[in-house]
């Protein structure tokens, strides 16, 4: 399968550029896969299609201030860092711009010194391995210099940055939000326990693999970027316990379900693990932990619009898109949702 079989064309007036008001009031495209069908709702509605004895599984990751912006000491040249992951100690992996600029050794301040970093090694793709250097508590300064990561196709300012962060956001660590959960409200997801489904938590810090774009015609030899997961021992025995006695797994976002279908994958069973998954999800895949889906509306050839087509069809999802950019649905980070069952 090739990369073009996954490109649309967008209207660049349908990429949100805020968050609604109100989490829950977005629009919500209901696809079953049995019928081939597509209907519309709001988002408000998805406890209406979870059933008692479900289990609902959200990423609780939580995004850093990861951007930072500072000068090179050498030459005063601008350059922007995006962390992405903590190696080890005080060493980062972060994408740097313009990378060509931030050579091994280079060092670049930020807040008139209160943090510096030096290039410690060259990766591919903009990629660096640098080592901080500040005093005190490193998170921190962080929040003190850091902005929030949003994508570069968001382009207005954000008001409240914790419209980037799901309500339930609890391990820091993340270069992104995990966009799908965005949608739910401690309301709403009190509605959802009261119904009788679990909820139950997972952690994916999203990385490189969200940024890096695929770059190959053919899908076999695109490699992602590893990202680290943990799944707990609470939710390890919730999700076999859905699954005994029959309940659906619903994932919530990409992020969640790529954790699950590695441990799957890895394990054949739901187990207390942590690690990093490099997995790569596109059609045609046979999916061992996950029910049902809510996901947000992607960017044409991304990895994430491969795994939707995954989990559907490549046919049923494209369709699906078209009717979407039609109704005026708007997508990416900010947009609207789709739950897939």
């Amino acid at each position: 399968m090739r990369v073009e079989d996954f490109d649309f064309e967008l209207p660049e007036e349908l990429i949100a550029q805020t968050p609604l008001k109100e989490r829950a009031s977005s629009k919500m495209m209901i696809i079953d896969r049995e019928e081939e069908s597509v209907s519309h709702k709001r988002f408000a509605d998805v406890v209406n299609y979870l059933n008692p004895g479900d289990c609902l599984v959200l990423n609780n990751t939580k995004v850093l201030p990861a951007r930072l912006l500072g000068v090179k000491e050498e030459t005063g040249a601008n350059i922007e860092l995006l962390l992405l992951h903590q190696i080890e100690g005080d060493r980062w992996e972060v994408l740097a711009k313009p990378a060509k600029k931030f050579k091994e050794g280079a060092t670049v301040s930020f807040g008139d010194g209160l943090l510096s970093a030096t290039c410690i090694e060259s990766l591919d793709q903009g990629g660096k391995v640098v080592e901080f250097h500040y005093d005190g508590i490193f998170l921190e300064v962080l929040n003190e210099l850091g902005e929030m990561p949003l994508p570069p196709y968001i382009k207005e300012q954000l008001d409240d940055q914790d419209r980037y962060q799901t309500v339930y956001a609890e391990e820091s660590g993340s270069a992104a939000a995990p966009t799908a959960g965005l949608h739910f409200t401690e309301e709403l997801l009190q509605q959802i326990k009261a119904k009788g489904v679990n909820v139950a938590y997972l952690t994916l810090h999203v990385g490189l693999g969200t940024f890096r774009p695929v770059q190959v015609d053919n899908l076999e030899e695109h490699d992602m970027h590893a990202e680290y997961y943990r799944l707990t021992e609470e939710t390890a025995n919730l999700l076999t316990e859905t699954k005994a006695n029959g309940g659906r797994v619903v994932a919530v976002g990409t992020t969640s379900i790529r954790t699950l279908e590695t441990i799957m994958r890895d394990y054949d069973e739901f187990r207390a693990v942590s690690g990093w998954t490099d997995i790569f999800i596109y059609p045609p895949y046979q999916f061992k932990a996950v029910d049902g889906l809510i996901t947000n509306f992607h960017l044409p050839k991304s990895t994430l619009i491969m795994l939707v087509s995954a989990f559907s069809t490549k046919e049923l999802i494209m369709s699906a898109y078209q009717e979407a950019i039609e109704q005026r649905y708007r997508f990416f980070s900010f947009g609207d949702a789709m739950l897939i069952l």
